[in-house]
């Protein structure tokens, strides 16, 4: 059935409202006016933030570099004067940056004239994976350079696709050295995803977990820990599966896991795991590619078995602009996949074969969001 055409009614009031507010004495009386004074500054405070947002960005860039919040953590507030020492920077420079990084709640003022932690700072300070990835979206705004090009393709692949070597080359890990770089970055990220999926999705009625583009073994590892009866197994491309089978014989998992090299994309996948997790791995391919993987994992499922597919995704209440804007262009620039709603996610399973998808709300949805699936029957 198609759908209904727009109703030229719906459109009438913002056409009027654009028209209107579009008019420079409306805009000064709107300024002017105590009961819509506070919108129009509220408006253009967020319009100018979008400007400046590349600014900001650096400024958190320059402290993580720096290493200002954890700095800050392990010796207490300091003064201006302490930290340009410390931070081998002029005074005038530290202090301009002490002064940015606490306009955007980074640091604050404590008494004393000295600077501490603020509470956009503290999470910063004691998550790894949050420094990390600071770090590495300094390769995907030079991928932004030219946001026009991105768009119309005509700029030549940029620094994510030679960071993310399959985006390019399905099957393809990009050789032990570029391997060791994408697995350092998600197996330094996956923590916080994975105490999420974790607490919405407990495992221990499992009994064998296969985690397919499972990267380095972190999540396999977090969840043998947090199950201790589950078998866990990784499967992933051959560079990165050696580093998943070395991560996991260091933590002492070599008789409760196994590991598994190849592509999801070209070959078969063991068979016979109860559960299989998919974390951060589909919004990273088309939708050929989503629904190849998606079959692949309905056949290696044992029956009865399930599916637990978790990552950002598009139309997140309260996370609009990470979904669509943020991994939108991310993806982008990276080559290959793209942001889906839930809707599109739950249609994709459906098609491969699962009966049964629900979604399973975690504490943090803006992090990840989780989907279950449960394979009925026989294979």
């Amino acid at each position: 059935m198609s759908a209904l055409p727009w109703p030229p009614w719906r459109d009438a009031w913002p056409r009027w409202r654009d028209r209107l507010l579009a008019r420079e004495d409306v805009r000064r009386w709107a300024e002017a006016l105590p009961l819509t004074r506070w919108i129009a500054r509220r408006r253009a405070r967020q319009v100018f933030d979008l400007m400046a947002g590349f600014v900001y960005s650096q400024v958190l860039l320059a402290c993580v570099r720096l290493g200002v919040f954890e700095r800050l953590l392990t010796e207490g507030p300091q003064t201006s004067a302490w930290l340009a020492q410390a931070l081998n920077l002029p005074s005038d420079a530290c202090e301009r940056l002490l002064r940015a990084a606490g306009s955007l709640g980074l640091l604050e003022r404590r008494s004393g004239d000295r600077h501490g932690l603020g509470p956009l700072g503290l999470p910063l300070a004691t998550d790894a994976g949050l420094r990390a990835l600071v770090l590495h979206h300094a390769a995907f705004y030079r991928d932004l350079d030219d946001p026009v090009a991105l768009l119309r393709g005509t700029s030549p692949p940029g620094e994510l696709a030679r960071f993310w070597p399959y985006a390019g080359q399905p099957g393809r890990d990009g050789g032990a050295e570029t391997a060791g770089a994408y697995s350092a970055l998600m197996a330094a990220t996956q923590p916080m995803v994975a105490a999420q999926v974790l607490q919405a999705v407990p495992l221990g009625r499992h009994r064998r977990l296969l985690d397919v583009g499972g990267g380095e073994g972190a999540f396999a590892e977090q969840a043998a820990a947090a199950a201790p009866s589950l078998q866990v197994e990784v499967f992933d491309l051959p560079d990165v599966a050696a580093r998943a089978r070395l991560r996991l014989e260091g933590a002492g998992l070599a008789g409760r896991s196994r590991v598994w090299a190849g592509s999801f994309l070209q070959d078969r996948l063991p068979a016979g795991a109860d559960v299989v997790t998919l974390l951060r791995v589909v919004h990273d391919h088309d939708d050929a590619a989503v629904a190849t993987l998606l079959r692949a994992v309905w056949q290696a499922l044992a029956p009865g078995g399930r599916l637990l597919l978790a990552e950002p995704m598009a139309g997140t209440p309260g996370a609009h602009a990470m979904g669509d804007a943020y991994f939108g262009f991310y993806l982008l620039a990276m080559g290959q996949g793209r942001p889906r709603p839930v809707e599109r996610l739950e249609a994709l399973l459906r098609e491969a074969g699962f009966q049964r998808v629900r979604r399973v709300a975690t504490r943090q949805p803006l992090l990840v969001q989780v989907l279950v699936a449960d394979k009925t029957g026989s294979s």
